[in-house]
Protein backbone atom coordinates (compact mmCIF):
# COMPACT_ATOMS: atom_id res chain seq x y z
CA UNK A 1 0.00 0.00 0.00
CA UNK A 2 2.76 2.38 0.92
CA UNK A 3 4.65 1.43 -2.17
CA UNK A 4 1.72 2.46 -4.38
CA UNK A 5 1.50 5.86 -2.71
CA UNK A 6 5.19 6.43 -3.21
CA UNK A 7 4.98 5.53 -6.89
CA UNK A 8 2.05 7.85 -7.41
CA UNK A 9 3.87 10.71 -5.77
CA UNK A 10 6.92 10.14 -7.88
CA UNK A 11 4.85 10.01 -11.01
CA UNK A 12 3.15 13.29 -10.15
CA UNK A 13 6.48 14.92 -9.43
CA UNK A 14 7.89 13.63 -12.73
CA UNK A 15 4.92 14.98 -14.63
CA UNK A 16 5.36 18.34 -12.93
CA UNK A 17 8.98 18.48 -13.91
CA UNK A 18 8.12 17.50 -17.46
CA UNK A 19 5.57 20.31 -17.67
CA UNK A 20 8.05 22.80 -16.28
CA UNK A 21 10.63 21.60 -18.76
CA UNK A 22 8.21 22.18 -21.63
CA UNK A 23 7.74 25.71 -20.47
CA UNK A 24 11.45 26.43 -20.98
CA UNK A 25 12.57 27.21 -24.51
CA UNK A 26 15.65 25.81 -26.05
CA UNK A 27 17.71 28.67 -24.60
CA UNK A 28 16.60 27.91 -21.08
CA UNK A 29 14.31 30.94 -20.82
CA UNK A 30 10.85 30.74 -19.42
CA UNK A 31 8.13 30.79 -22.08
CA UNK A 32 5.22 33.14 -21.28
CA UNK A 33 1.94 31.52 -20.63
CA UNK A 34 -0.45 31.06 -23.54
CA UNK A 35 -2.98 34.01 -23.75
CA UNK A 36 -6.34 33.26 -22.46
CA UNK A 37 -9.51 33.35 -24.52
CA UNK A 38 -10.79 36.60 -22.94
CA UNK A 39 -7.60 38.41 -23.80
CA UNK A 40 -7.86 37.42 -27.43
CA UNK A 41 -11.43 38.69 -27.64
CA UNK A 42 -10.42 42.02 -26.05
CA UNK A 43 -7.58 42.41 -28.56
CA UNK A 44 -9.88 41.76 -31.49
CA UNK A 45 -12.42 44.24 -30.13
CA UNK A 46 -9.86 47.01 -29.70
CA UNK A 47 -8.47 46.35 -33.17
CA UNK A 48 -11.93 46.61 -34.65
CA UNK A 49 -12.59 49.87 -32.81
CA UNK A 50 -9.30 51.31 -34.07
CA UNK A 51 -10.21 50.28 -37.60
CA UNK A 52 -13.64 51.87 -37.32
CA UNK A 53 -12.08 55.04 -35.89
CA UNK A 54 -9.62 55.19 -38.78
CA UNK A 55 -12.43 54.71 -41.29
CA UNK A 56 -14.43 57.45 -39.57
CA UNK A 57 -11.48 59.85 -39.74
CA UNK A 58 -11.01 59.09 -43.44
CA UNK A 59 -14.72 59.71 -44.10
CA UNK A 60 -14.63 62.98 -42.12
CA UNK A 61 -11.52 64.06 -44.01
CA UNK A 62 -13.21 63.38 -47.34
CA UNK A 63 -16.35 65.24 -46.25
CA UNK A 64 -14.26 68.22 -45.02
CA UNK A 65 -12.35 68.33 -48.30
CA UNK A 66 -15.54 68.21 -50.40
CA UNK A 67 -17.24 70.84 -48.21
CA UNK A 68 -14.17 73.07 -48.36
CA UNK A 69 -14.03 72.72 -52.14
CA UNK A 70 -17.71 73.66 -52.46
CA UNK A 71 -17.36 76.67 -50.14
CA UNK A 72 -14.22 77.84 -51.93
CA UNK A 73 -16.16 77.67 -55.19
CA UNK A 74 -18.91 79.81 -53.66
CA UNK A 75 -16.34 82.25 -52.28
CA UNK A 76 -14.71 82.59 -55.70
CA UNK A 77 -18.11 83.28 -57.24
CA UNK A 78 -18.82 85.95 -54.61
CA UNK A 79 -15.42 87.54 -55.23
CA UNK A 80 -16.09 87.59 -58.96
CA UNK A 81 -19.48 89.20 -58.33
CA UNK A 82 -17.87 91.76 -55.99
CA UNK A 83 -15.20 92.62 -58.57
CA UNK A 84 -17.86 92.99 -61.23
CA UNK A 85 -19.88 95.28 -58.97
CA UNK A 86 -16.79 97.35 -58.21
CA UNK A 87 -16.07 97.71 -61.92
CA UNK A 88 -19.67 98.73 -62.55
CA UNK A 89 -19.54 101.26 -59.69
CA UNK A 90 -16.24 102.67 -61.01
CA UNK A 91 -17.68 103.02 -64.49
CA UNK A 92 -20.82 104.65 -63.09
CA UNK A 93 -18.77 107.09 -60.98
CA UNK A 94 -16.68 107.98 -64.01
CA UNK A 95 -19.82 108.55 -66.07
CA UNK A 96 -21.31 110.65 -63.28
CA UNK A 97 -18.11 112.68 -63.05
CA UNK A 98 -18.11 113.28 -66.78
CA UNK A 99 -21.79 114.19 -66.64
CA UNK A 100 -21.13 116.57 -63.74
CA UNK A 101 -18.33 118.24 -65.68
CA UNK A 102 -20.59 118.62 -68.70
CA UNK A 103 -23.40 120.00 -66.57
CA UNK A 104 -20.98 122.38 -64.86
CA UNK A 105 -19.61 123.59 -68.20
CA UNK A 106 -23.12 124.00 -69.54
CA UNK A 107 -24.16 125.86 -66.41
CA UNK A 108 -21.20 128.25 -66.69
CA UNK A 109 -21.95 128.83 -70.37
CA UNK A 110 -25.62 129.43 -69.60
CA UNK A 111 -24.70 131.81 -66.78
CA UNK A 112 -22.40 133.78 -69.10
CA UNK A 113 -25.11 134.02 -71.74
CA UNK A 114 -27.62 135.09 -69.10
CA UNK A 115 -25.20 137.73 -67.79
CA UNK A 116 -24.61 139.16 -71.25
CA UNK A 117 -28.33 139.16 -71.98
CA UNK A 118 -29.10 140.76 -68.65
CA UNK A 119 -26.55 143.48 -69.29
CA UNK A 120 -28.22 144.22 -72.61
CA UNK A 121 -31.62 144.37 -70.93
CA UNK A 122 -30.27 146.65 -68.19
CA UNK A 123 -28.73 148.89 -70.83
CA UNK A 124 -32.24 149.45 -72.18
CA UNK A 125 -33.81 149.54 -68.72
CA UNK A 126 -31.36 150.35 -65.86
CA UNK A 127 -33.77 148.98 -63.26
CA UNK A 128 -34.62 145.73 -65.04
CA UNK A 129 -35.60 142.94 -62.65
CA UNK A 130 -32.81 140.65 -63.85
CA UNK A 131 -30.09 143.01 -62.52
CA UNK A 132 -28.12 141.39 -59.64
CA UNK A 133 -27.92 144.69 -57.77
CA UNK A 134 -30.49 146.48 -55.58
CA UNK A 135 -32.59 149.23 -57.04
CA UNK A 136 -30.68 152.50 -57.72
CA UNK A 137 -27.33 150.67 -57.60
CA UNK A 138 -25.02 150.58 -60.64
CA UNK A 139 -23.92 147.19 -61.90
CA UNK A 140 -20.34 146.84 -63.18
CA UNK A 141 -18.53 143.50 -63.62
CA UNK A 142 -19.07 141.56 -60.38
CA UNK A 143 -19.83 144.57 -58.17
CA UNK A 144 -22.63 146.97 -57.37
CA UNK A 145 -22.07 150.70 -56.69
CA UNK A 146 -24.25 153.31 -55.01
CA UNK A 147 -23.57 157.01 -55.67
CA UNK A 148 -25.12 158.85 -52.75
CA UNK A 149 -26.02 162.52 -52.91
CA UNK A 150 -26.27 162.81 -49.11
CA UNK A 151 -23.60 164.88 -47.37
CA UNK A 152 -22.24 163.01 -44.37
CA UNK A 153 -19.04 162.80 -42.39
CA UNK A 154 -16.62 160.04 -43.29
CA UNK A 155 -17.71 157.92 -40.31
CA UNK A 156 -21.41 158.50 -41.02
CA UNK A 157 -20.83 157.51 -44.65
CA UNK A 158 -19.10 154.33 -43.53
CA UNK A 159 -22.01 153.49 -41.22
CA UNK A 160 -24.52 154.10 -44.02
CA UNK A 161 -22.66 151.72 -46.38
CA UNK A 162 -22.33 149.15 -43.64
CA UNK A 163 -26.11 149.22 -43.16
CA UNK A 164 -26.42 148.33 -46.86
CA UNK A 165 -24.06 145.36 -46.39
CA UNK A 166 -21.45 147.33 -48.33
CA UNK A 167 -18.37 149.46 -47.74
CA UNK A 168 -16.91 152.74 -48.92
CA UNK A 169 -15.17 152.52 -52.27
CA UNK A 170 -11.69 150.98 -52.49
CA UNK A 171 -10.48 150.30 -56.03
CA UNK A 172 -8.99 146.81 -56.58
CA UNK A 173 -8.32 146.64 -60.33
CA UNK A 174 -7.57 148.71 -63.39
CA UNK A 175 -11.01 147.86 -64.78
CA UNK A 176 -12.66 149.25 -61.67
CA UNK A 177 -10.44 152.34 -61.85
CA UNK A 178 -11.53 153.06 -65.42
CA UNK A 179 -15.17 152.60 -64.43
CA UNK A 180 -14.84 155.09 -61.55
CA UNK A 181 -13.01 157.62 -63.73
CA UNK A 182 -15.80 157.39 -66.29
CA UNK A 183 -18.27 158.64 -63.65
CA UNK A 184 -16.34 161.94 -63.28
CA UNK A 185 -16.91 162.10 -59.51
CA UNK A 186 -16.48 165.22 -57.34
CA UNK A 187 -16.10 165.16 -53.56
CA UNK A 188 -16.92 161.52 -52.79
CA UNK A 189 -15.48 159.84 -49.71
CA UNK A 190 -13.21 156.80 -50.29
CA UNK A 191 -12.62 153.85 -48.01
CA UNK A 192 -8.92 154.63 -47.43
CA UNK A 193 -7.09 154.62 -44.11
CA UNK A 194 -7.73 157.77 -42.10
CA UNK A 195 -4.44 159.63 -41.63
CA UNK A 196 -2.94 161.77 -38.87
CA UNK A 197 -1.43 164.22 -41.35
CA UNK A 198 -2.93 166.10 -44.28
CA UNK A 199 -1.24 164.40 -47.22
CA UNK A 200 -0.72 166.14 -50.54
CA UNK A 201 -3.11 165.23 -53.40
CA UNK A 202 -2.15 162.21 -55.51
CA UNK A 203 -3.40 160.64 -58.69
CA UNK A 204 -6.14 158.07 -58.28
CA UNK A 205 -4.06 155.54 -60.25
CA UNK A 206 -1.70 155.31 -57.26
CA UNK A 207 -4.49 154.00 -55.03
CA UNK A 208 -5.44 150.79 -56.84
CA UNK A 209 -4.87 147.83 -54.50
CA UNK A 210 -5.62 144.11 -55.08
CA UNK A 211 -6.89 143.88 -51.49
CA UNK A 212 -8.90 146.39 -49.47
CA UNK A 213 -7.01 148.80 -47.20
CA UNK A 214 -10.14 149.76 -45.35
CA UNK A 215 -10.69 149.01 -41.62
CA UNK A 216 -13.94 150.05 -39.95
CA UNK A 217 -12.79 150.11 -36.31
CA UNK A 218 -10.93 153.40 -36.67
CA UNK A 219 -11.62 154.82 -33.19
CA UNK A 220 -11.65 158.59 -32.63
CA UNK A 221 -11.51 160.48 -35.95
CA UNK A 222 -11.59 163.99 -34.43
CA UNK A 223 -8.09 164.97 -35.56
CA UNK A 224 -7.79 162.55 -38.50
CA UNK A 225 -7.76 163.20 -42.24
CA UNK A 226 -9.76 161.09 -44.71
CA UNK A 227 -9.42 160.76 -48.46
CA UNK A 228 -11.98 161.73 -51.07
CA UNK A 229 -12.02 161.56 -54.88
CA UNK A 230 -12.11 164.68 -57.01
CA UNK A 231 -12.15 163.68 -60.68
CA UNK A 232 -8.82 161.88 -61.18
CA UNK A 233 -7.15 162.98 -57.91
CA UNK A 234 -7.47 162.02 -54.28
CA UNK A 235 -7.41 164.78 -51.64
CA UNK A 236 -7.39 164.62 -47.86
CA UNK A 237 -9.42 166.69 -45.44
CA UNK A 238 -10.80 166.45 -41.92
CA UNK A 239 -12.84 163.28 -41.44
CA UNK A 240 -15.49 165.45 -39.76
CA UNK A 241 -16.17 167.32 -43.01
CA UNK A 242 -19.32 166.49 -44.92
CA UNK A 243 -19.19 165.05 -48.42
CA UNK A 244 -21.02 162.69 -50.72
CA UNK A 245 -19.92 159.06 -50.74
CA UNK A 246 -19.81 155.93 -52.88
CA UNK A 247 -20.70 152.46 -51.53
CA UNK A 248 -19.69 149.20 -53.15
CA UNK A 249 -20.49 145.50 -52.64
CA UNK A 250 -20.42 142.21 -54.50
CA UNK A 251 -23.20 141.61 -57.02
CA UNK A 252 -25.54 138.68 -56.58
CA UNK A 253 -23.68 135.80 -58.30
CA UNK A 254 -26.89 134.05 -59.41
CA UNK A 255 -28.90 135.90 -62.01
CA UNK A 256 -32.60 135.19 -62.19
CA UNK A 257 -32.55 133.36 -65.52
CA UNK A 258 -36.31 132.82 -65.43
CA UNK A 259 -36.86 136.58 -65.26
CA UNK A 260 -34.60 136.99 -68.29
CA UNK A 261 -36.42 134.37 -70.36
CA UNK A 262 -39.82 135.85 -69.56
CA UNK A 263 -38.73 139.43 -70.31
CA UNK A 264 -39.46 141.46 -73.39
CA UNK A 265 -36.29 141.43 -75.44
CA UNK A 266 -34.93 144.67 -76.86
CA UNK A 267 -35.02 145.59 -80.50
CA UNK A 268 -38.04 143.42 -81.22
CA UNK A 269 -36.36 140.16 -80.26
CA UNK A 270 -38.02 137.11 -78.84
Amino acid sequence: MSEEVTYADLKFQDSTKTENTKRLDKFGKKVPPVPSRVWRQTTWTLSLLCLLLLVGLVVLGIMFYLTLKIEMGKLNKLQNIEEELQRNVSVQLLNNRNSSEKIRSLSIALQNVATQLCRELCRKDPEHKCKPCPESWIWHKDRCYLLSDYYLTWQESDMFCSAQNASLLTMRSESELEFIKSKNLFDYWLGLFPRKDNKLPEKIENLVFPSARFIRNTGDLKNMYCGYIYQTYVYYTSCRARKKFLCQKMANPSLNIESILTSDFPDGGM
